[in-house]
């Protein structure tokens, strides 16, 4: 018989395997259970509801499933897209983004109910329970973390057994691979990314190649945010989804990152993620047009840092919002079209229209014609600009 006498505790729940173990073994335990998803994209009606049902057979009291897309995209994709954020200039860090927002919505709803436990399915060698507890412990000190999966250091087979014994014997047989679905990608991990040289095959990627040809599409920015795609205006978070939806039929946008996690060791992750590198892409070549140089310069540093952070479970330090403001204000004269063309595998970025463009003839074409300067100040300058090299070369030569 299960006895609530501990106090309530509030879960994020997945709906896998680590995450209905500690459901169960918490509930068992005495504990008021209380299980919530946070939906960041890539979650349909139907899966939710299969996740709440799966969540009462584990014995928890509540279900509840909180939509955070939009909350996703204003408080963490808008930035990366502001920056043009790549982790290694590869990764559009599509997981660890989730799980800043998933953690902030599971803590807030856990004060809203007065839960004086909060638990999350993480092990001990990954990244995702830095970032939650670090996020759990600065919004809440006062609610104890509780890591079933990590304390017991338990196997996956051990989980499966405690599960069996307690009466749910769901299928828990291994995916061959581990699929991440979200807003801003999909990530794909299997045995050939435990590895330092097997690519992932083809199978491995959800979305498979469906159009051959080509497609060109265009994409309206406006103070750098995503407004319309081709022509529709929407919501960004609407548009970045309409544009996945059309782009990953090209299977555009897979690759593996290798990075360093934040518990020291490097790893290797697969993902997919069309509408975001897209995005990005499209975005960068607009600023690339509107920005000056030293805009450009300073971005690209901050951008990196604020990734970084990001990545590493540090969103709630005040840097992240000075960064964030900077970010902002660099997106004033971002405004106008990008025309892309869409190709099995890849893309191009065919090139923008902008009221900003800083590419006007009126001022002259790059190696072709000068309408700002005569000859005798363009020598001028040449001498001037390499004045200190002269200097340094005669001093030391």
């Amino acid at each position: 018989m299960k006895k609530n006498n501990i106090g309530k505790l509030v879960i994020a729940y997945s709906g896998g395997l680590d995450t209905s173990y500690s459901a169960v073994s918490l509930s068992k335990a005495g504990y008021d259970v209380h299980a919530v998803s946070v939906n960041t994209g890539g979650f349909s009606s139907e899966e939710i509801t299969s996740i709440e049902k799966n969540a009462y057979k584990m014995g928890v009291s509540t279900y509840k499933n909180i939509d955070a897309v939009a909350t996703f995209y204003n408080k963490v994709i808008k930035y990366l897209i502001f920056g043009n954020v790549l982790k290694n200039n590869t990764y559009p860090l599509s997981v660890s983004a989730e799980r800043i927002i998933q953690a902030i919505e599971i803590i807030q709803y856990a004060k809203s109910i007065n839960a004086k436990y909060i638990a999350h399915g993480s092990t001990g060698a990954g990244n995702d329970q830095v970032r939650f507890d670090m996020i759990f412990q600065t919004l809440a000190p006062d609610i104890q973390i509780i890591t079933p999966i990590r304390d017991g250091n338990l196997t996956r087979q051990q989980e499966i057994e405690y599960l069996k014994n307690n009466g749910i014997d769901l299928s828990w047989e291994k995916a061959k691979y581990s699929v991440n679905k979200g807003l801003w990608g999909t990530s794909v991990g299997g045995v050939e990314t435990l590895t330092s040289e097997n690519p992932l095959p083809e199978n491995a990627y959800p979305s498979p190649l469906e159009n051959n040809g080509s497609e060109k599409i265009k994409m309206s920015f406006k103070n750098g945010e995503f407004i319309a795609l081709n022509y529709v205006m929407d919501t960004p978070q609407n548009n970045i989804e309409k544009l996945n939806n059309i782009a990953s039929k090209y299977a555009i946008g897979r690759d593996i990152h290798v990075g360093d996690t934040i518990v020291g060791m490097k790893g290797r992750v697969g993902f997919e993620a069309a509408a975001a590198l897209i995005t990005i892409k499209a975005h960068h070549l607009l600023e690339k047009h509107t920005l000056t140089k030293w805009q450009l310069q300073h971005k690209a540093y901050l951008a990196n840092f604020y990734g970084m952070h990001l990545h590493e479970g540090q969103y709630l330090d005040p840097v992240m919002r000075d960064m964030e403001a900077f970010l902002q204000s660099a997106q004033d004269k971002v405004t106008g079209d990008v025309f892309v063309t869409l190709k099995p595998y890849h893309f191009s970025l065919d090139g923008i229209v902008s009221k900003h463009d800083l590419m006007d003839a009126k001022f002259g074409s790059y190696g072709e014609e000068n309408k700002g300067w005569t000859a005798d100040e363009a020598k001028g300058f040449i001498k001037i600009i390499g004045n200190q090299n002269k200097i340094y070369q005669q001093v030391n030569p």
